[in-house]
């Protein structure tokens, strides 16, 4: 504890007395012809780009720009748009204006928007498109006090209560020119402890929840994150394109490279991505699990399309001598000059080349959080000789709170405790939490505040995790997710999941089983994967609806089903699955928008395929049910 306390104190006396704003000038000064942040938009082709000291007169600018039109302090600010320059602007210009920026997921329902607009008291939203006008109109209509600020200025309906975004910004420039003082008096009453942000979190259940995060959190969240993956000392190259609602984005890319001066690259359509990272060539990455899935679905898919063995069995040779490496630099292990020139020849004769490929072959630093990470997915990676650090957090611990780095590495755990954070298990396995990190509560919601932090302190995360004697940590599953059968089994869901997504060909998986007499699941074809092997077995088709049918098909998702039921207990294994007609996407409603599965949705939008499932007492693995198209 002792040391704990010492690192806690000592990354406090770092950010002691200090603002995002502090750290943002700075920046602005150190690396200010830096590049800061650069975008697609309002440009014919590449990037439009500002430097950092651009960025921090543009910030201020729309600070301005935002008094200028009645926001008071303390008062939240909503934006809804893409990861581009204006919404960075639009953030980091409330924070000067003394209010509190709020990002909303892009994909919530209009029903929800007014929910949290109404319950947060914002008085000014920033939109961009008419997508998200029309996701704003219920809530605008609702409070006729309520201005929005339009970035498209093609869209910009009629009203007193519109304006551009270009008139935002001629509003601030006029204030800064004759009464500075304004901006100058609400950036002089920021604290540590003034919030930095309200994140409304995506619950699967319920109302969401605002999340209060101050400036003192955000501050040592990132400084500790950065610490703890080895990347304080040094500018990184990064693309932005998990929403700027979600906690590990606004870490990632705003907080951290406000204290850092690094290069985000921002992209709207995050279908893009692996398009763009092979652009931009990123020194430090961020995937949730989906994505690193999808990395190793399409590299397997070209390997299972090649005609050539010697090719298949050079880039298996090589992915075996990757891994050996990766696995010598694990906690406890050991690295050998045999292993070591293994790694060197195999990165020479392909992987490095795959790395290019895929855009990661300067990276130095990948990480993966969100959900828990396939291990299989892991040591894919590691045989390309990419280290994905997996962490684990939540936005009410304003992201991680352990994290698997350089020097403290375990593949299949999220990591230990980040510097001066103090992370213990509950007697029933709950992960608790205490440090500098933790939100101060949820906005308006006293009660919700006071079942989240207990009397010492403690946040508890709702997460069920295990601990070894070297302090890495594992996270199972949800604690209100865990599956109790009918006959009393505790089953947690994920790892089932997990098991039977090893399969390139399986995209999605949900395990289900509670109070029922044993585990069955929903399945869906990888819509890249599934297409090329169904070609090489010579399965005709014509969509993946289509394919879903095919008895080959089925046949080979019955053998990936009984593969994971090898690898799981009795109580966990896969009596039963039905194979979906279509996949699960962003923009499908059975995902959150950092591509989470929402449970109670996929319970209830296929409860009577379930229930088929459950129709004959199946207690022979290999019973399926096709679902509709």
């Amino acid at each position: 504890m002792t040391d704990v306390m010492t690192e806690r104190s000592r990354i406090e006396a770092l950010i002691e007395g200090r603002t995002l704003v502090h750290h943002l000038d700075q920046t602005a000064e150190a690396w200010g012809d830096e590049p800061g942040y650069s975008d697609r938009n309002d440009v014919e082709s590449g990037w439009r780009t500002l430097t950092w000291a651009e960025t921090r007169e543009a910030a201020r600018d729309v600070a301005a720009g935002f008094v200028a039109l009645g926001v008071d302090a303390g008062v939240p600010l909503a934006i809804m748009a893409t990861n581009r320059i204006e919404h960075v602007l639009a953030d980091l210009g409330a924070v000067h204006a003394g209010a509190i920026p709020m990002s909303i997921y892009n994909t919530s329902s209009p029903e929800q928007v007014a929910y949290i607009a109404n319950h947060s008291g914002a008085r000014l939203v920033v939109v961009e498109t008419a997508d998200h006008l029309a996701r704003w109109r219920t809530a605008i209509e609702a409070d006729p006090e309520l201005t929005v600020v339009v970035i498209d200025e093609d869209i910009l309906p009629d009203g007193d209560r519109y304006l551009t975004w270009a008139e935002l910004v001629a509003a601030g420039r006029a204030l800064r020119r004759d009464t500075p003082q304004r901006l100058d008096e609400r950036i002089a009453a920021l604290s540590p402890q003034s919030p930095a942000t309200i994140l409304y979190t995506s619950g699967t259940t319920g109302n969401p929840k605002g999340v209060v995060l101050t400036h003192a959190n955000v501050l040592y969240e990132a400084r500790s994150t950065m610490e703890a993956a080895g990347l304080i000392d040094d500018r990184q190259i990064q693309v932005s394109y998990l929403p700027l609602a979600h906690i590990a984005e606004r870490v990632l890319g705003i907080y951290g490279p406000v204290m850092q001066g690094s290069h985000q690259h921002c992209i709207a359509d995050p279908t893009l991505l692996l398009a763009t990272l092979g652009e931009v060539r990123p020194t430090a990455f961020f995937g949730v699990p989906r994505v690193w899935e999808k990395i190793q679905t399409g590299i397997s898919a070209k390997l299972a399309a090649d005609p050539d063995p010697a090719n298949v069995k050079l880039v298996q040779d090589s992915m075996a001598a990757g891994l050996a490496w990766v696995s010598a630099q694990e906690t406890g292990s050991v690295m050998t000059p045999e292993i070591e020139a293994a790694y060197a020849k195999a990165d020479e004769a392909i992987l490095g080349f795959l790395k290019l490929l895929l855009g990661l072959d300067r990276v130095r630093w990948c990480a993966s959080a969100s959900a828990p990470m396939p291990v299989e997915t892991t040591r894919f990676m590691a045989g390309l000789g990419l280290k994905v650090y997996d962490v684990y957090g939540m936005t009410e611990t304003c992201g991680a709170v352990t994290v698997n780095g350089p020097g403290h590495f375990r593949m299949g755990t999220v990591g230990v405790a980040t510097p001066g954070m103090e992370v213990k298990l509950a007697d029933d396995g709950e992960v608790l939490v205490r440090g500098p990190v933790n939100t101060p509560g949820y906005h308006r919601n006293p009660e919700a505040t006071a079942a989240l932090v207990d009397a010492d302190g403690w946040l508890h995360t709702g997460d069920i995790g295990t601990l070894d004697d070297d302090g890495f940590f594992s996270i199972i599953d949800r604690k209100k997710e865990l599956i109790i059968t009918s006959v009393g089994k505790n089953v947690a869901p994920s790892n089932i999941e997990n098991h039977l997504k090893e399969s390139p060909l399986i995209g999605h998986a949900m395990a289900i089983g509670d109070n029922r007499p044993y585990i069955v699941a929903v399945l869906t074809l990888d819509g890249e994967v599934a297409p090329i092997m169904a070609e090489k077995m010579g399965v005709e088709f014509t969509d993946l609806a289509d394919l879903s049918t095919k008895p080959e098909i089925r046949a080979a998702v019955q053998a990936a089903v009984d593969r994971a039921n090898e690898k799981l207990s009795r109580p966990e294994q896969v009596k039963a699955f039905a194979l979906l007609a279509h996949e699960w996407t962003a923009e499908s409603e059975e995902l959150t928008p950092s591509l989470k599965l929402k449970r109670r949705v996929v319970s209830r939008k296929y409860a009577e395929l379930v229930d088929g499932l459950y129709a004959d007492d199946r207690q022979g693995a290999g019973s399926t049910v096709a679902a509709p198209a």
